[in-house]
């Protein structure tokens, strides 16, 4: 009796074992048949009305999860710059220019608010302001011819690439082949606007004054489908990484703040919240201020539910979701600071606005040197950073290499004046490409922290300025059109956020302290002239075209 007993024991054993190898077949093979029988849609998700049932979500697949585990695990840093890294490797990137898809263009959604009045009375009645800008003979100055050594990839337009050639057979049965263009190839003209955005990057800048491929770029970034999402390792703040469906890459900072919003007075520059807005907001006035320094950023209205939740293979991610008390979908991540179910981010219902900024190149193709910036803060409560103490600071400066040749040091000053005019305090590194050496332009990353406190201006940003009393002629003869009725700052800035989805993206207090901060900076030039003599204070750098800025020329000492 007892051996009987044994063996029916054994036998159930072994069907247990058998069911739960059946199970764990089946549940890898699910998502391949999934695809397989949804390979003929390729339609965008449209928001959802209502919170979806978390119960109903499935689990990303195994395969896509280490994907995104290995590019969410990079290592980490504090600098800005890191946050803009991965596309494709080298290897992957012929297959993401094989599965480029014509994406149809999404019907404009309903704007979440009204136009804000005060920002609109200020467009010009008859013809642009914006046109008008950059039409004049200062935004109109061409470049030097380019060699290969003055341009971050050397590209052979003759290239073609062929979508039959592809290795991965799987992907090629999934793809529609019709949707490349009638030869069967992809030609360089019919790259991806986020790698055309890429190949324009040279010595000088990070793309052209009037570069088509840059609106095209903005039009993606918000209504390119987004296909996975993952957290941003390191940093103070939660962001998030989204991939489109031509393979483009942007860095998501969610609404935390409405614009009304202001820092508090008690709050340290270090605590501040990161606002979408002014990441936004900070790269239109690079562009009219023809630095053009700061990667493609545009505003755009997320569903947490089917465009983040559904889409994230991030674990860590997914299980931050939850539903509030107002049946809200919110969500926290994680992050060194804010990210705390008291600090949880909301959605109406499961709406959210955010700021995308698109992907430098990935670190691997063009890597990028992070420096110190010389002024930078002491992030202390109580200590203060040398340049606080030291009126003399800047001379020393001027003696350390970078800044004892080429433009660097007059970089710094375009920097101050771009981070006075928003009242960003949080400018501690900064970046350039290490291709090009100390002669070329500094990157200008992680914008967040600007345009805080419009009824207060942080003169201690100006210090760089007033201690070094030095700056481009083509800077100050900018700033000066700038301060004029017929090209206001404040008015150009207003005609060029509205074009944004989420506009309005400032409200008309901090148009109107860019107007104020302005005279403020031409203030502070007009005392270092005073002081020192135009032509000491000025650097002459109209002659000869920009060809002449990478000239190695020592800073002028007192």
């Amino acid at each position: 009796m007892k051996m009987i007993l044994l063996r029916k024991f054994r036998v159930l054993i072994l069907m247990v074992f058998l069911i739960a190898c059946s199970m764990h077949i089946m549940i890898d093979l699910l998502p391949k048949l999934e695809r397989h029988g949804n390979s003929g849609c390729s339609c965008s998700h449209t928001p959802s009305e209502e919170p979806q049932s978390w119960g109903k979500q499935g689990w990303p697949n195994k395969h896509t999860l280490r994907i995104l585990q290995d590019f969410s695990n990079e290592p980490s840093s504090n600098v800005s710059s890191h946050s803009l890294e991965r596309i494709p490797a080298a290897g992957d990137k012929t297959q993401a220019f094989r599965r480029l898809e014509h994406q149809g263009l999404r019907g404009d959604r309903k704007r979440q608010f009204l136009q804000d009045a005060a920002v609109t009375k200020n467009l010009p009645a008859k013809g642009s302001r914006l046109l008008a800008l950059y039409d004049h003979p200062l935004y109109k100055r061409a470049l030097p011819p380019l060699t290969d050594e003055d341009t971050l990839f050397n590209v052979n337009t003759d290239i073609r690439f062929d979508p039959k050639a592809a290795e991965d057979q799987a992907w090629n049965a999934e793809s529609n082949r019709d949707e490349f263009n009638p030869t069967g190839e992809l030609t360089a003209d019919s790259y991806p606007n986020w790698l055309r955005f890429h190949i324009g990057i040279n010595r000088y800048e990070l793309y052209s004054r009037h570069n088509p491929v840059i609106d095209a770029l903005l039009k993606d970034l918000v209504t390119q489908r987004i296909t996975s999402v993952a957290m941003k390792s390191g940093g103070t703040q939660l962001k998030l990484i989204m991939t489109f469906q031509n393979y483009g890459q942007a860095l998501f900072k969610p609404m935390k703040q409405t614009r009304e919003q202001e820092t508090p007075p008690d709050f340290f520059y270090f605590s501040d919240f990161e606002r979408h807005n002014a990441e936004i907001a900070a790269f239109h006035l690079d562009r009219i201020l023809d630095f053009r320094r700061v990667p493609p950023v545009a505003g755009r209205l997320v569903n947490m539910t089917k465009e983040i939740k559904d889409v994230t293979r991030d674990k860590k991610l997914w299980r931050t979701f939850f539903i509030s008390p107002a049946n809200n979908v919110c969500f926290y991540g994680e992050c060194s600071y804010y990210c705390s179910t008291e600090h949880a981010l909301c959605g109406k219902p499961d709406q959210i606005e955010g700021s995308l900024a698109a992907f430098l190149p990935d670190l691997a193709l063009a890597k990028r040197k992070t420096w110190r910036n010389p002024w930078r803060r002491s992030y202390h409560k109580r200590k203060k950073a040398e340049w606080e103490v030291d009126p003399d600071y800047c001379e020393e400066v001027k003696q350390t290499p970078p800044y004892d040749s080429g433009t660097r040091l007059l970089d710094i000053m375009d920097m101050t004046i771009f981070d006075f005019l928003m009242g960003n305090m949080d400018r501690h590194h900064y970046e350039t490409f290490e291709k090009f050496g100390n002669e070329t332009f500094i990157i200008h990353l992680d914008n967040g922290r600007g345009f805080g406190k419009h009824s207060h201006d942080e003169m201690s940003i100006l210090v760089p300025l007033s201690q070094c009393c030095r700056v481009r002629k083509t800077t100050h003869l900018r700033l000066q059109l700038l301060a004029k009725e017929e090209y206001k700052l404040s008015m150009l800035m207003a005609e060029s956020l509205v074009r944004d989805r989420l506009s309005p993206i400032l409200i008309q207090p901090h148009l109107d302290a860019m107007d104020r901060r302005l005279r403020q900076v031409l203030n502070v030039l007009s005392e270092c002239i005073e002081k020192e003599g135009y032509s000491y204070v000025v650097e002459d750098d109209l002659p000869g075209d920009r060809g002449t800025d990478h000239i190695h020329k020592g800073p002028r000492r007192r």
